[in-house]
């Protein structure tokens, strides 16, 4: 399945039904009065966070959710039927905006969260509520209410413990390989990791985590250079980050040094709160470098990087290949996460907003249906 992390899409929530007028007549029943029923209220479209779903490439294609508008009122005090409400399912983490105005709508960080995306209309008055002693035959009846209607931006953060960072071929994925059962392509040509890649580390029987790979930074990435910086708001909800450093690079004229601090300088540029995470220096490729050479790189790296660096920074070395001093880090990671975990929530939290109840048809949720006939 292609991964898809943007989506736009456009929802129209259902028109209220109109209210009528209408008059009671029947024989031997003289003065019946009127008797014109209420619209029924248009339908209205929802969004919920489902586990099972894990991507946003279903509203690459149904970009339009269109809900039914209530039927009008009719007479013999009939009241028109309430429209169906649609329900679209998104996956666990997608962020909901206003594209006109900016504000969120909706973040979804728990499975069964649910929010009202786009509000049906309420359904017109008939004359039968403007009787009284002084109007006996009263003609007054009002419109239904037009549904809301929005476009919407639709943004997908994937829920992981950790981060990995670095330059292309810096050995991310070869990491996540040997530390997980997650399988990214591995080559030895740039770019390789096109999409993130989730791994579930496992460090016993009941303790475990989450790690995200995603495709590898470049200088210019903040600006739009490269790949990584389309992905770098996957991220976002992490609560440590792990920046790969290739310590024996295959180019003599590259510096480990200069191109680790240039990946420290696009997060700061594309967004501070990310700068300011939990970062760990993990100093990769340590087989390819003779041993009697590797404790004066290090001390090198870590007294060039010092002043970019906050004082408590631990500072791992390994080989992602061969899986050196994999164990060590995973454990070190499990500890941290550990101490620094949030308070646990309910798995389906309340509904975001004090709407009244509404059944929902889900038959086919990304299938919008046609408008009802207003003649």
């Amino acid at each position: 399945m292609k991964f898809v992390d943007e989506a736009f899409i456009e929802v129209h929530a259902g028109k209220g039904g109109d209210g009528i007028a209408s008059f009671r007549r029947e024989k031997f029943m003289p003065k019946g009065g009127p008797d014109g029923g209420d619209g029924g209220r248009g339908g209205s479209i929802h969004g919920e966070a489902d586990r099972n779903v894990n991507t946003l490439i279903d509203f690459r294609f149904a970009r339009i959710h269109r809900a039914r508008n209530g039927e009008k009122g009719r007479g013999s005090d009939c009241y028109g039927a309430a429209a169906d409400d649609i329900l679209l399912r998104f996956p666990v983490g997608t962020v909901i905006t206003d594209e006109a105005t900016g504000v969120v709508i909706a973040d979804f960080e728990h499975h069964g969260q649910r929010v009202t995306l786009a509000r049906g209309g309420d359904g017109g008055i008939g004359n039968l509520h403007f009787k009284s002693s002084t109007n006996r035959t009263p003609r007054q009846w009002t419109p239904g209410k037009p549904g809301e209607e929005r476009r919407l931006k639709l943004e997908l953060k994937v829920l992981a413990d950790v981060g990995l960072l670095g330059l292309p071929n810096a050995g991310k994925s070869t990491f996540i390989r040997a530390v997980s059962a997650a399988r990214p392509k591995v080559a030895d040509y740039p770019f390789t990791t096109l999409h993130p890649n989730l791994g579930v580390v496992r460090v016993d029987h009941a303790r475990s985590f989450v790690v995200a790979d995603i495709p590898g930074l470049i200088e210019g990435a903040a600006d739009g250079a490269g790949l990584g910086h389309q992905f770098l708001r996957h991220l976002a909800r992490t609560r440590l980050l792990l920046h790969l450093v290739d310590l024996a690079p295959a180019d003599p004229d590259a510096d480990p040094v200069r191109d680790a601090l240039a990946i420290v300088e696009e997060l700061r540029r594309y967004d501070p709160t990310l700068h300011a995470k939990p970062r760990w220096w993990v100093l990769n490729k340590m087989d390819l470098i003779p041993e009697d050479e590797r404790a004066a790189r290090i001390a090198a790296f870590v007294a060039a990087t010092r002043d970019d660096s906050a004082p408590d920074m631990p500072v791992f070395e390994l080989s992602a290949l061969t899986g050196d001093g994999c164990q060590p880090l995973v454990y070190r990671v499990m500890e941290h996460l550990d101490a620094t975990r949030p308070p646990a929530v309910g798995d389906a939290p309340a509904v975001a907003d004090a709407f009244e109840p509404v059944a929902v048809t889900d038959a086919d949720p990304h299938v919008a249906p046609a408008a009802a006939d207003d003649a």
